[in-house]
C-alpha cells in the first residue's frame, strides 16, 4: 500500500496499490466522499501512466490542483520511487 499526503485539497491522504503497472484499491481520506469513490472506481485497473495523463492538471475552484490532480501527483511520485 502506498500512501500520499495531499496538498491544497479537501482530502488529506490517498492510499493505493500498484500491481503490474495497474492501479488498485484507491482510497481517499477526507474530501467529497461520493465524488472520490467515483474517481477511485474509474481508475481501478487503469494503467498508471494513462491515469496520470487523464488526471494531471485538473483544478478545483481555482486552487491550481484538485483531488484527481493530487492522485496524478501521487502516482507520479510512486513511479519515480519504483
Amino acid at each position: 500500500m502506498y500512501s500520499y499526503i495531499t496538498k491544497g485539497v479537501c482530502s488529506r491522504q490517498i492510499n493505493f496499490d500498484i500491481s503490474d503497472n495497474k492501479i488498485k484499491n484507491v482510497n481517499f481520506i477526507g474530501g467529497c466522499n461520493g465524488n472520490l469513490q467515483g474517481i477511485s472506481r474509474l481508475v481501478e485497473g487503469m494503467d498508471l501512466n494513462e491515469a496520470i495523463k487523464k488526471l494531471q492538471g485538473i483544478s478545483c475552484n481555482g486552487k491550481g490542483t484538485s483531488c484527481p490532480d493530487q492522485l496524478a501527483t501521487a502516482l507520479k511520485e510512486f513511479a519515480a520511487k519504483n
